[in-house]
C-alpha cells in the first residue's frame, strides 16, 4: 500500500514521469549522464529570460495548421506556451540543447531528437486538435455547441487573451491521469468541458456499454477503456495524429469510422454487409466528397453515413414504427441531421424523415436522372412528386385528399402519413422475421425496398411478387375487385404488373392533372403503348369519378379506346 500511494504521488509531479529527461528518468527516452530534472525546460541563471526562467530555444518553424470548414475559430500560428511545448513536440530541434549550456557542449541523450510516434507532432498540426485561437463568447456565439466560457471550468486554462493552448489540457508537471492530461478523458468528461454537443447526452454513443475489443479497422489500436461510454469521443476521433485531418477523425475514409463498429463486432447489426447487398446506399464508393457545410442543391453526387446520421445524437430506435401509420417525423437514428423541407429550402435540422431524403433525391443538380421504369410523366424529383397539392401522391408529405383507397389494412386508415423508410429499408428490417437493422442501408430488393415488388411485364401474381404493396393494400380486396372492377383481370388474368399503371411516389400537379393522373396513374411506356387509327398515338386515361374511368391505349395487344369502366 504504501509503495502504490507513493507512485501515484510521483506522477503528481514531474519526477518519474515521462517527462522526467534525467539519467534516472522512466523512458526510453533520457539523459545519458545528467541528473537535475528541471533543466531541460527551465534554469535559474543563463536561460532565454523567457517567463517562466525558459531553458530552451523558440523553434523557428511555420506549422500547418488545423483547417476545417466547420469551424468558426480563427486558428493562428502556435504562440506562447504551446510554443514552448513544441520546442521538443515537434521534433526539430535536439533535445538536450538547452540555453543554460554552451551550444557546443549540450545535454547528452539516448535519443538527439524526440523520435517519430504519437509524441513527435512533427510541423503538420493540421491533424491535432487546434491550438492557437481564442476562445471567447464571439465564438461561442457563432459556434452553438461550443459552451460559453464563463462556464467553462477553471480547471481547464487559457491564455492570457483567453487564448487555446496546449497547456490548456495538458499539465506538463503532473501525469496523474495520464498523457498529462488536466481532466479525464472517462466518458469524455475533458471533451465536453467545452464541447455541447446536441443530442449527445443521450445518444447511443454516450450511453452504449457495448465492448470495443471486437472493432473491425486496426483492432491492434488500443482505446483507453473497454466500452463505447467510456471512450466516448475517442471511438471516432484522435486528439493527435488523426488519420482524417477535418474533425480530427481516426480514420481516413468516412465510413471507416463507422463501420469500425457496425461490422457485427461492436455494435449490434452488421451495416457493413447491409451496405454491399444487390441495392444500397453505397458509402464505401465515395471519399472526400461529403462535407457537413455542403449546399445539398449544389453538391457532388455520394451518399456517406453522416448524411443520414448525426454520430453525435444518434440513438437507439428502441420502438420500430416501420410499417405503422405516423406523422413522418424524423426517428431515434436519424435527430440534428440536416435536410430540405417541402418548399426545397435547406434546413439545418430535420423535423420530417423525408427532409433528410430530400437532399439528395429532390433537387439536387446531381441526382439521378436514369427512371427505372419509362413513364409517360417522367420525374425524379421526390419533393415534387409527394407534395399534397398533386393529382395523386402517396402520402409522405402530408395525407391523402380523397376517400378513393378502400383497400388498406389496419392500423392503416385514409388519412395516414407514411415515411420514405415504411417501402424502401432493408430486407431483414427489425418488423420482419430477418429481425435485422433498420433503414435503407441495403436491400436484395431493388430500389432498397423492404419486400419484392415485381415490375417485370407477364409477372404471375402471388403474395411474394407484390410483397411490397400487400404490407398495407389487402391483397383479397385487390383481388377481388373493390376499387377497381378490373383489377383481377389485369394483374392476375393479364399477369400485368402493379407498376404498369400505377406510379409509386406520385405525379407532380407541374406535369399531370387530376383527370388523367388520379390514382398514381402514370403508364409504363415499355408495356403500354399508344391505340393506334384516328386517335393519333394517345395514351390517355380519365378519371370519371369514385372507381369510374376510361382508358385509350394499346396493351398487351388489345386496343382500348375510351375504354369506361366503373363499379
Amino acid at each position: 500500500m504504501l509503495i502504490t500511494a507513493s507512485a501515484a504521488f510521483a506522477q503528481q509531479t514531474i519526477v518519474g514521469s515521462p517527462h522526467d529527461l534525467s539519467v534516472s528518468g522512466p523512458g526510453r527516452i533520457h539523459a545519458l549522464y545528467e541528473e537535475q530534472v528541471c533543466i531541460f525546460c527551465h534554469a535559474p541563471h543563463n536561460n532565454t529570460g523567457q517567463q517562466p526562467l525558459w531553458n530552451r530555444f523558440s523553434p523557428p518553424t511555420h506549422y500547418r495548421i488545423y483547417q476545417s470548414s466547420t469551424t468558426d475559430a480563427r486558428i493562428d500560428q502556435p504562440s506562447g506556451p504551446s510554443k514552448m511545448c513544441l520546442s521538443c513536440h515537434d521534433g526539430s530541434l535536439a533535445l538536450g540543447l538547452v540555453a543554460s549550456r554552451p551550444p557546443g557542449d549540450p545535454i547528452h541523450m539516448s535519443f538527439q531528437m524526440i523520435p517519430p510516434g504519437p509524441s513527435n507532432l512533427t510541423h503538420d498540426l493540421s491533424d491535432d486538435h487546434p491550438i492557437g485561437f481564442r476562445y471567447d463568447r464571439a465564438l461561442a456565439a457563432r459556434d452553438r455547441q461550443l459552451r460559453v466560457p464563463d462556464v467553462v471550468t477553471p480547471d481547464l486554462p487559457m491564455g492570457k487573451h483567453n487564448e487555446v493552448h496546449c497547456t490548456t489540457c495538458h499539465d506538463p508537471h503532473n501525469n496523474e491521469l495520464g498523457n498529462f492530461l488536466r481532466m479525464p478523458q472517462l466518458r469524455s468528461a475533458i471533451c465536453l468541458a467545452c464541447h455541447d454537443m446536441h443530442g449527445w447526452e443521450q445518444s447511443t454513443h454516450a450511453l452504449s456499454l457495448a465492448r470495443t475489443t471486437g472493432r473491425a479497422v486496426d483492432p491492434r489500436e488500443q482505446l483507453p477503456y473497454h466500452t463505447m461510454a467510456d471512450n466516448g469521443c475517442l471511438n471516432c476521433h484522435k486528439i493527435h495524429s488523426a488519420g482524417e485531418r477535418e474533425r480530427l477523425l481516426r480514420f481516413d475514409r468516412e465510413e471507416q469510422n463507422c463501420l469500425n463498429c457496425h461490422s457485427g463486432g461492436v455494435a449490434r447489426f452488421n451495416i457493413a454487409t447491409e451496405i454491399h447487398k444487390r441495392s444500397s446506399h453505397p458509402v464505401h464508393l465515395y471519399n472526400d466528397r461529403h462535407d457537413p457545410t455542403e449546399d445539398p442543391r449544389l453538391m457532388p453526387r455520394h451518399v456517406e453515413c453522416t448524411d443520414c446520421h448525426n454520430p453525435h445524437a444518434v440513438a437507439a430506435n428502441v420502438i420500430d414504427t416501420t410499417g405503422r401509420p405516423s406523422n413522418g417525423a424524423v426517428g431515434p437514428t436519424m435527430q440534428f441531421v440536416s435536410g430540405v423541407n417541402r418548399a426545397g429550402v435547406p434546413v439545418e435540422v430535420s423535423h420530417f424523415e423525408y427532409e433528410v431524403c430530400f437532399k439528395c433525391h429532390a433537387d439536387g443538380p446531381t441526382r439521378s436522372r436514369r427512371q427505372a421504369i419509362p413513364r409517360q410523366v417522367f420525374s425524379t424529383n421526390t419533393r415534387l412528386e409527394f407534395q399534397p397539392g398533386n393529382p395523386s401522391f402517396h402520402p409522405v408529405i402530408g395525407p391523402r385528399n380523397n376517400n378513393d383507397v378502400v383497400s388498406l389494412l389496419p392500423p392503416w386508415r385514409v388519412g395516414s402519413v407514411m415515411r420514405c423508410t415504411d417501402c424502401h429499408n432493408s430486407d431483414q428490417a427489425s418488423n420482419l422475421p430477418g429481425a435485422g437493422p433498420d433503414g435503407p442501408h441495403g436491400s436484395i430488393y431493388e430500389p432498397i425496398l423492404i419486400a419484392n415488388y415485381s415490375t417485370r411485364d407477364f409477372t404471375t401474381e402471388s403474395a411474394q411478387a407484390y410483397a411490397l404493396c400487400y404490407r398495407c393494400h389487402d391483397r383479397q380486396s385487390i383481388l377481388g375487385d373493390r376499387s377497381f372492377p378490373l383489377h383481377s383481370l389485369h394483374v392476375v388474368r393479364g399477369r400485368t404488373p402493379c407498376s404498369a399503371c400505377h406510379d409509386a411516389h406520385g405525379i407532380s400537379r407541374t406535369q399531370g392533372n387530376s383527370t388523367n393522373h388520379s390514382n398514381l396513374i402514370n403508364f409504363d411506356r415499355s408495356i403500354v403503348q399508344p391505340a393506334s387509327g384516328g386517335l393519333t398515338g394517345r395514351i390517355e386515361f380519365v378519371d370519371l369519378g369514385q372507381n369510374r374511368g376510361s382508358c385509350t391505349l394499346t396493351c398487351h395487344g388489345v386496343v382500348h379506346v375510351r375504354f369506361e369502366y366503373g363499379r
